[in-house]
């Protein structure tokens, strides 16, 4: 993999790379920070014109919500530190960088041990599914609306040494999810309540996406309810 970087002529790089698992620290620092040393090391000779960095909400720890650029990271969850510990990297390697740090995005090709994809697939079957009282709020921004917000981040191509949070700027409870997802599928029974609330877990957790909503002319354009008869779309097709 890293010859055939090498080998290849490009301007951007769009750091995507993650691990989800959460319960693996070792695995989560290596492809977090490890790799992201790895790669900075094998495009050092590169014209490097801009390099997007994915981030997460995680990185400000235990911050109140609407969560600001500006906030002091303080990251709790091994997931958040080992994110933190990048950013930091990489701020200090190069000039040309952004950091974006979605909050909750959800849509096709979702990995199926993620919310929404669990809450459809188990809907679908008509399944009864464990989930806890769903108090907890979160933001929630489609696929296509971050996908878009990249484009025109790459189209500006003017913007450096930035962190932006991106979501849709709502909270929204996860009871309300999964209700609007029982509504669309007419199917499926949550077993509210089955699953406790971790001790480290937020019950409120959205962004404040003002600055990245002046700076790039961008807000989303997919309304829950669209996106997520969508994504049910997809998962019925597939």
């Amino acid at each position: 993999m890293k010859k055939k970087i090498k080998e290849k002529k490009f301007h951007y790089v769009i750091n995507l790379s993650g691990n989800i698992n959460h319960q693996k620290n070792s695995e989560t620092l290596k492809v977090h920070f490890v790799g992201l040393k790895n790669l900075l090391k094998t495009i050092s000779e590169k014209n490097i014109r801009l390099f997007i960095k994915i981030g997460r909400s995680l990185e400000y720890g235990k911050k109140s919500s609407p969560q600001k650029e500006s906030f002091f990271c303080k990251p709790i969850s091994y997931y958040g530190k080992a994110k933190y510990k990048a950013s930091s990297f990489l701020s200090k390697k190069l000039d040309n960088y952004l950091i974006l740090r979605p909050y909750q995005i959800y849509g096709p090709y979702q990995k199926d041990d993620r919310l929404i994809p669990m809450v459809i697939k188990s809907c679908l079957k008509n399944r009864k599914f464990p989930c806890s009282l769903g108090k907890q709020e979160r933001d929630f921004l489609y696929v296509d609306d971050f996908t878009n917000l990249i484009i025109k981040i790459l189209k500006k191509n003017k913007v450096r040494k930035k962190i932006y949070n991106v979501g849709s700027g709502n909270a929204t409870k996860v009871k309300k999810i999964i209700d609007l997802i029982l509504k669309f599928t007419q199917k499926g029974k949550p077993l509210f309540g089955n699953i406790k609330m971790r001790k480290d877990e937020l019950k409120q957790l959205y962004p404040n996406i003002s600055s990245i909503t002046k700076e790039f002319n961008w807000k989303p354009k997919i309304k829950l309810e669209l996106g997520l008869k969508k994504t049910i779309s997809f998962y019925e097709k597939k």
